[in-house]
């Protein structure tokens, strides 16, 4: 089994890399060995590996300097993609993309399913859903894995923001108006690797096991890293609105994604709040 993977140092890239089987021949690459926005360049790259699976951790994920670097996003996110399932069709490899909970305005009561109309409010989430119809007009039996909310020990994140700034400061101002499922990178990449193992195909959702908002997913950092003992002292937190806190682009204030489809498949959710533990614990050594 050969796997070529993108976005290799990145929060999935590397979790994936960590649960891949060990039968398995990866060839990990991030933006300075393949550019996946240079259709030649993947071409060249998958004719000289032939990959079984394509699986694309790579993505511009910036969401506020994506409205001004918008056709940066773009490239990466809608003609990277496309690139590579162009690749992955010519050879009949496996392909799988990862998106997000922003392709949805957030106007829900219920959490997302994927037959639900999109509505992306933010550049960010207008590219990534371009990337998902651009790939699914190339290679209609792709894999596309909606997943949001991610932390993990590896990159830049929620999680290991808030432990910085619990050592920094006595009280922090956490939106507590936004709402959805914290999901561990680890869980993403195991479960990419048991829906191509089923033969899967189409778009699936996938995050977290419990619906929190920001300010509550804040809260439980917090108390974690306090029981593992690994800050000194228990800042204040403040729940604000989105009001409060502007940023360059809109979230969505809700989004909740229904897992069922990929629970079917015998895929649990994501259950954060264990994983969370163990993650803080691997920050603290």
């Amino acid at each position: 089994m050969r796997v070529l993977l993108t976005g290799a140092n990145g929060q999935l890239g590397r979790c994936f890399q960590d649960r891949v089987p060990t039968d398995w021949q990866i060839v990990a690459t991030d933006s300075d060995s393949l550019d996946i926005t240079d259709f030649q360049q993947v071409k060249e790259t998958v004719d000289r590996f032939h990959p079984d699976l394509i699986v694309n951790a790579a993505a511009y994920t910036a969401v506020d300097k994506a409205e001004v670097e918008t056709e940066l996003a773009r490239l990466i996110n809608v003609v990277g993609p496309e690139n590579l399932a162009k690749a992955a069709k010519r050879i009949n490899a496996g392909f799988v993309h990862v998106s997000t909970d922003y392709v949805f305005d957030g106007s829900s009561s219920l959490p997302y399913k994927e037959t639900d109309a999109t509505h992306p409010i933010s550049v960010y989430g207008a590219t990534k859903l371009e990337g998902e119809m651009a790939l699914q007009r190339v290679y209609p039996q792709a894999i596309i894995i909606r997943t949001a909310w991610v932390f993990s020990e590896y990159g830049n994140n929620f999680v290991k923001t808030i432990l910085r700034l619990a050592r920094e400061q006595e009280s922090l101002n956490i939106v507590d108006d936004q709402r959805g499922c914290p999901t561990y990178a680890g869980d993403i990449a195991q479960a990419i690797i048991q829906l191509y193992c089923k033969n899967a195909s189409g778009i699936y959702h996938f995050c977290g096991d419990r619906e929190v908002s920001w300010k509550e997913f804040t809260d439980e950092i917090i108390a974690t890293a306090d029981t593992l003992k690994l800050i000194s002292h228990r800042p204040i937190i403040k729940g604000i609105s989105t009001a409060d806190y502007p940023t360059a682009a809109q979230r969505p204030s809700y989004s909740t994604l229904c897992c069922e489809k990929i629970n079917s498949y015998g895929i649990n959710t994501s259950d954060w709040a264990s994983a969370l533990n163990s993650c803080i614990l691997k920050l603290g050594k």
